[in-house]
């Protein structure tokens, strides 16, 4: 499958139907799997042999659909999980533990933030959050013995900044750690991080991969280009005893990585997603890169409508020349950035607020990325417990809409707006 086209690959990689076997991925509903002897059983445990023994660490339908991914990013080998979230704790947890430390984005979603800052910081792993926009030389100061990998977003959630890989790599390297990068707003259509020197992708597949907003999910992409066999990551340069003393950056070559967060980290953790959910991902990702696409004319649409009325004070979107990360843009996403768009509405919060709730087409949910059009407030909603002042902090302007642009025509949508905008 790795001859044909990305959009080729959304519809055809992972699951290849034998005769009379069905042409669709089935969904495998079953928890465990029969075989005949102890002996192949043990094989499957040894990972001498390739099979299904338990759908906590494997399932057909989910395998399917990692395997589709992973040819999409351009990896190794990828682990399906139960939401974008658990991507983001076994991706780190599988490299990390206490007394270790995180480079992180500043400008990373806010699940993630806390994630890293909060949760991870109680199991005694320390962070430092950086300013993407840093110099290299800057970004190397905060680099500590322990630091373990950096962490950023291609385009991050809501602030939409765009992430200069390439030099986020170059510092990651030349410090011998990984590179992770959450790619979920820009999807493998749009940028493969892999091809810039990423090491590990994460995504939430609750978004764009899915689609619907119809199943929760996560995965992680391993590159197969990072050599693990180094002390500072004794968790795959040295034998594992919880699984037959394996030495992972040894025994698996370069699916080291990708093979530990299965058999370790997710078999601890059971953060496994449900074969239905999974099968229902496949079905999103077939139309993924016509999605995509739609998402990024429209959401440019918009863009360049909003930056031309008058009741807007400001319009966020790399696409638009005007953004000052439009040339970042163009080098990692010439095709599109995504469908997001956030602006800002002359009176402020109430204004805003009052603004969305004239909307008719765009309804207001905590969700992003799917076919239908969605706005959301954060200063009357998520961050409404801050003050105007604490939100400015926050990097949250209390006039701030964020728009995720559907697939539906654009001319119903900028004519919701109008209506909208005339309303206010």
């Amino acid at each position: 499958m790795n001859d044909y086209s990305i959009s080729t690959n959304c519809i055809q990689a992972g699951y290849e139907p034998q005769n009379g076997e069905p042409r669709v991925l089935p969904i495998y509903q079953s928890t465990t799997y029969k075989y005949d002897t102890c002996d192949q059983v043990g094989k499957l445990f040894d990972l001498e042999e390739d099979g299904f023994f338990y759908s906590r660490l494997a399932n057909p339908t989910a395998d399917a659909v990692e395997k589709k991914i992973a040819i999409l990013e351009g990896g190794v080998g990828a682990l399906c999980t139960s939401s974008g979230q658990a991507a983001t704790t076994i991706a780190l947890l599988n490299i990390c533990s206490a007394g270790d430390h995180i480079l992180a984005s500043l400008s990373i979603y806010g699940g993630s933030t806390n994630l890293i800052g909060v949760t991870m910081k109680r199991m005694g792993i320390d962070v430092t959050f950086i300013d993407p926009d840093a110099s290299i030389e800057e970004l190397q100061k905060e680099i500590k013995e322990n630091t373990k990998c950096v962490f950023a977003e291609t385009v991050s959630n809501p602030t939409l900044v765009v992430c200069d890989i390439e030099k986020m790599a170059k510092l990651a390297h030349q410090n011998g750690i990984p590179l992770i990068v959450d790619n979920t707003f820009a999807t493998p259509i749009n940028c493969r991080p892999i091809e810039y020197g990423a090491d590990i992708v994460v995504h939430s597949t609750s978004k764009y991969m899915d689609g619907h907003a119809i199943a929760l999910g996560g995965v992680i992409v391993d590159s197969g280009n990072f050599n693990w066999n180094s002390k500072k990551f004794p968790g795959l340069s040295e034998p594992d005893e919880s699984y037959h003393g394996m030495v992972y950056a040894k025994d698996c070559g370069r699916a080291a990585y990708i093979t530990k967060a299965r058999v370790q980290i997710m078999r601890d953790l059971g953060a496994t997603p449900a074969p239905m959910n999974a099968f229902l991902l496949n079905v999103g990702l077939e139309t993924l890169h016509l999605r995509v696409e739609r998402h990024c004319q429209n959401a440019l649409e918009v863009a360049k409508w909003l930056e031309s009325h008058d009741k807007v004070t400001w319009v966020n979107y790399p696409g638009l020349e005007s953004n000052k990360y439009h040339a970042l843009a163009q080098k990692y996403m010439p095709k599109g950035v995504c469908g997001v768009v956030s602006f800002g509405v002359k009176g402020g919060r109430a204004t805003a607020a009052k603004l969305m709730e004239k909307l008719k087409l765009a309804a207001i949910v905590v969700h992003v990325a799917d076919v239908r059009t969605s706005v959301l407030h954060p200063a009357s909603t998520t961050h409404r417990q801050l003050t105007d002042d604490q939100l400015k902090q926050a990097g949250v302007e209390p006039e701030l809409i964020r728009m995720s642009v559907g697939i539906e025509d654009i001319h119903d949508i900028i004519n919701d707006l109008k209506q909208a905008f005339d309303q206010i």
